[in-house]
């Protein structure tokens, strides 16, 4: 048990107008307005990065997210969960709304949130580590509704806590929650709180839940500890579901899904890697898999042209920068000794922000990787996302929060 990594940087990754949030240029939930790592925003390869502010922030792996002029972050000091609005230009404070928490961490590693604000309208919801889950007004902070998932859902601790972002679809609020008594995955009503379906007894791991538009359906896709599970997110009938994990127990399934028209993609470690779905009705047929292609360990690759690009390998092994064809998985380059970290499309290149904190810039090409562009954006250690919002970069650590300027 001792020789896992922090998993939980959440994670705390789908591809193509998947969401019900408008891109535009913010940044409202885990991995963007589409939850696609994508970018749409204004930005140049040529240009100039410009530090704009930096502060100190309390622990967590939860990513910052960007909405309507404001700039949220979910950390913990203390011992209270604590959600700030921020100016993102200026970093100066908005509001700010707390609740106590006990939660501790096995391991050593942070005792802060991991799981990323969503924000849909003028509502944020908040996932934290211990499993409280709420919802407040964008605009003030004041708290709409607020349910502890332990008693509600029988949430358990599982390794780090709780850690899987919220996802809103409709008027549905969708969690991989892992709760006993048939809570695997549920859908609560986002006005009130109000459970609405509950299904499974899949624990959740730390992958975030997408949903997706296939031919003509909805899709509610998630990436559970025992493996893929596609809902429908209006009744949570279960469509099918597809075991991947790993035989030992110390391990979690932590990367979200990425879609792509009717194909689905997963990927995770421990000797298990990838594997990619067609999807077709209440049906999911192999296309290929193989532990050889992209083993992620809690990171989510990003998609352009038919290309996959992200991480592979075990984060406290030293990890790999890879770039595989999506229609096969085969490898067409690797970059060792990169370590570990996160890959973001801007446009047509890639922001790859290593755990050291520097971001590297690169045309997203399979025939090579060829930085254009090195910079140093933060202290160590980055595992939470970035986000890109309004011609901004947002950097935190578990310690800090700073934003750079890259229109």
């Amino acid at each position: 048990m001792h020789t896992l990594p922090s998993l939980c940087f959440l994670m705390p990754l789908a591809a193509v107008s998947l969401q019900a949030q408008p891109a535009g240029d913010d940044w409202p939930q885990l991995l963007g307005p589409e939850r696609n790592l994508t970018y749409r925003g204004r930005w140049s390869e040529k240009s100039s990065f410009a530090s704009l502010w930096t502060r100190p922030i309390g622990e967590g792996f939860s990513a910052p997210v960007v909405a309507q002029g404001r700039l949220l972050i979910f950390h913990r000091q203390n011992n209270r969960e604590i959600v700030d609005s921020l100016d993102p230009a200026t970093g100066k404070a908005q509001w700010s709304a707390a609740y106590p928490t006990g939660y501790r961490d096995d391991f050593g590693f942070s005792e802060g949130p991991r799981a990323t604000p969503t924000v849909d309208g003028d509502l944020v919801f908040t996932y934290g580590a211990e499993g409280t889950l709420q919802c407040l007004d964008l605009k003030t902070g004041a708290r709409v509704w607020q349910l502890d998932a332990r008693q509600a859902f029988g949430v358990r601790k599982e390794f780090f806590g709780t850690g899987s972002s919220p996802l809103i679809d409709g008027n549905r609020l969708l969690m991989n929650i892992g709760g006993e008594a048939g809570a695997g995955i549920v859908a609560l009503d986002k006005l009130t709180g109000k459970t609405l379906w509950k299904a499974l007894t899949h624990e959740s791991g730390y992958s975030s839940p997408v949903a997706a538009t296939i031919e003509g359906a909805r899709h509610a896709l998630f990436f559970t500890r025992e493996g893929l599970v596609d809902a429908d997110p209006a009744t949570g009938r279960i469509r099918f579901e597809r075991r991947w994990r790993a035989r030992m127990a110390a391990s979690v399934n932590a990367a979200v899904p990425v879609v792509v028209g009717d194909e689905v993609f997963i990927s995770t470690s421990y000797g298990v890697g990838a594997s990619l779905w067609k999807i077709q009705g209440d049906k999911a047929t192999q296309v290929w898999a193989g532990d050889e292609s992209i083993s992620s360990h809690y990171s989510t690759p990003v998609y352009k042209d038919g290309y996959l690009y992200g991480f592979h390998g075990r984060q406290e092994q030293g990890q790999e920068l890879r770039c595989i064809e999506w229609k096969t998985g085969k490898v067409k380059w690797s970059v060792p000794e990169l370590r570990a970290g996160t890959v973001t499309l801007a446009g047509t290149h890639l922001f790859v922000l290593r755990e050291n904190g520097e971001l590297l810039i690169a045309p997203a090409d399979p025939k090579g990787f060829r930085p254009s562009k090195k910079l140093k954006v933060s202290e160590p250690v980055v595992r939470a996302y970035p986000a890109l919002a309004g011609g901004r970069l947002f950097v935190r650590t578990d310690t800090a929060l700073s934003a750079w300027r890259i229109d």
